[in-house]
């Protein structure tokens, strides 16, 4: 299945977004027209209409020690509140691949795309699967082929076409979330563009 741009635009997305999405689509065998709305729904939400393509960690003190708790206290909180580079490497080093917070790999492998690929080694396998070294060139994650590119490479590594299917939306949301943050939004976006593709 192919999406085209008057498609696109009915779903509130950038026609520049046609090719990149129908590549996604092809590579990462996303087929049927529930695993299609699933995913652009689920990219939707977590990109903002495909217009969101880095993270944003301009976090103030309170919601850092409210979002880790373990990382951040009234002692060491203002030292990163509104920097963005910092947060980053506190947040995430020493995991996903990441070296220390002093490497400055968790600002270098923060979140991108339109769902957010985070940490070395997401950005090392996405790049090996897709053939491109996203190690090397980080930034390529956050343009509208890769974005997308990496979005269908997370889909398929996490079995995201069978919860399509099954219209599991609590589970896919888990997948791709952690949680089910913005769950209702989701199945809105998923409905509206099952409406689309029909």
């Amino acid at each position: 299945m192919n999406v085209t741009a008057q498609q696109l635009s009915l779903l509130k997305i950038g026609s520049e977004w046609v090719e990149p999405i129908n590549t996604t689509l092809a590579a990462f065998g996303i087929n049927s027209k529930e695993e299609v709305s699933a995913f652009i729904a689920q990219c939707s939400h977590e990109s903002g209409n495909f217009r969101l393509l880095e993270e944003n960690l301009n976090y103030k003190a309170e919601t850092l020690m409210k979002l880790w708790p373990t990382r951040f206290n009234a002692s060491n909180v203002n030292d990163y509140a509104h920097n963005p580079q910092k947060i980053a490497n506190k947040v995430y080093s020493g995991r996903m691949g990441n070296r220390d917070e002093a490497s400055g790999d968790g600002y270098r492998f923060r979140g991108r795309g339109v769902i957010q690929l985070t940490g070395h080694d997401n950005y090392w396998h996405c790049g090996q699967a897709i053939n491109m070294d996203f190690v090397a060139q980080p930034d390529l994650v956050a343009t509208p082929m890769y974005a997308a590119m990496s979005g269908g490479w997370f889909w398929k590594t996490h079995g995201c076409n069978v919860l399509a299917d099954q219209k599991d939306w609590v589970a896919l949301t888990k997948k791709i979330n952690g949680g089910t943050i913005g769950l209702e939004d989701r199945i809105a976006l998923t409905n509206h563009a099952a409406s689309v593709f029909a």
